[in-house]
């Protein structure tokens, strides 16, 4: 062997101080190699380790404050699925000058990561274009989707991919949603494509999407970029009649991000807790939340599965100023009162699991939940 030559060779050589200092220096050499070699037997072998790109499901409960996850939860036989996050954060939710936000205003801090005036919708306050998170991933080369039971140019989806100064512009929000890049969509508000002052189907023009007009349709397709348009105006509520449920669309929607096997970016809604609240209709309010929460769990289940997942549940804002001042703890009965027919200033939770939670625990502007999974983006 060559070290044995070498051993060899150094115990030939005359003795003195230079020749002693070459022998000790490569016995200590030699014994950190086996040294190191003792502990690492496999790193000479072994490959670089790569993370996996991570993937991110972000759930907005429209509305959602925690007076509305009470509700739900006591709803629900004091359950909810919540319980099983392990980080957990507040978000300030107020806008550019107003101390109570619109979803606008939100959806665009949560998505874009700057405060805005209410109503307005991608554009900061400076007047300046704003890219969003899903935008983001995109130009990053992930697959996205949103997924909503609103009009998918309501305020919270369109905050994702829509610049317009009024959140009621709902033909020119229709117009930037089809010339978006969003892979896979499911929302109501078909009109706003077909039945417009301008004429124009924009769903014909959208011929690199395949549009389809059932839910059955949609999850038999393989197409690359897929839509179903749920109703032509806004979808009704639960306890109307709502079918299918958002769980169905999201479970369905990540089925086909898995079979793409590249890294994705998804946002769901649960819109209607919001308008529970503005109606201050507490079965409302507790019907949307169940439905909310089971979606919650459909992309909890995923993440346990998907170490590379991300998941985050907030809310844009409270909604009615909602309180439960009495109830029966026997059956859960919860007695509310309502303060406002709109928003309140109050915080919101941030619920967190998975790849980089502990990112999202704290006190902090809405604005930070987009900069946090950017952070996490650029971590990975």
């Amino acid at each position: 062997m060559q070290v044995n030559a070498s051993l060899r060779k150094l115990k030939s050589m005359p003795l003195n101080r230079f020749s002693i200092h070459l022998y000790l220096r490569f016995n200590l050499t030699f014994m950190k190699k086996i040294f190191f070699f003792l502990l690492f037997p496999l790193s000479i072998h072994a490959q670089p380790v790569v993370d996996s790109p991570l993937n991110i499901i972000l759930l907005i409960g429209d509305g959602m404050g925690l007076s509305q996850i009470s509700a739900g939860m006591y709803a629900n036989n004091n359950q909810t699925v919540l319980e099983d996050f392990s980080v957990i954060g507040l978000s300030k939710t107020h806008a550019v000058k107003n101390l109570v936000t619109d979803s606008a205003a939100s959806g665009t801090a949560i998505a874009c990561g700057e405060k805005t005036y209410n109503g307005v919708l991608g554009i900061s306050a400076k007047n300046m274009k704003l890219e969003s998170v899903l935008e983001i991933c995109e130009d990053n080369g992930y697959n996205t989707g949103l997924i909503v039971n609103s009009s998918i140019v309501h305020a919270t989806p369109a905050s994702f991919y829509a610049k317009v100064n009024s959140r009621k512009k709902y033909e020119e929000i229709a117009i930037q949603f089809s010339e978006s890049e969003v892979d896979y969509f499911i929302g109501g508000g078909k009109k706003y494509f077909t039945e417009r002052e301008d004429n124009r189907n924009l769903i014909k023009e959208m011929n690199a999407v395949d549009v389809v007009k059932s839910f059955k349709a949609f999850k038999k397709s393989d197409a690359d970029r897929l839509g179903l348009f749920t109703y032509n105006d806004e979808p009704p509520s639960i306890n109307e009649g709502r079918n299918p449920l958002l769980a169905d669309y999201l479970t369905a929607t990540l089925d086909k991000l898995d079979s793409r096997k590249e890294p994705f970016f998804v946002m769901v809604e649960g819109s209607q807790i919001d308008w529970g609240g503005h109606a201050n209709d507490i079965n409302y309010i507790t019907s949307e939340f169940m439905e909310f929460n089971n979606t919650i769990d459909v992309a909890l289940n995923y993440a346990k599965n998907n170490s590379n997942t991300l998941v985050i549940v907030t809310a844009d804002h409270e909604t009615g100023g909602l309180a439960i001042t009495g109830g029966k703890s026997n059956n859960f009965e919860i007695v509310a009162g309502f303060n406002t027919l709109g928003h309140s200033a109050t915080m919101v939770p941030v619920f967190s699991h998975g790849k980089f939670s502990e990112l999202f625990a704290g006190i902090y502007d809405n604005t930070q939940i987009f900069h946090k999974m950017i952070e996490a983006l650029e971590i990975n």
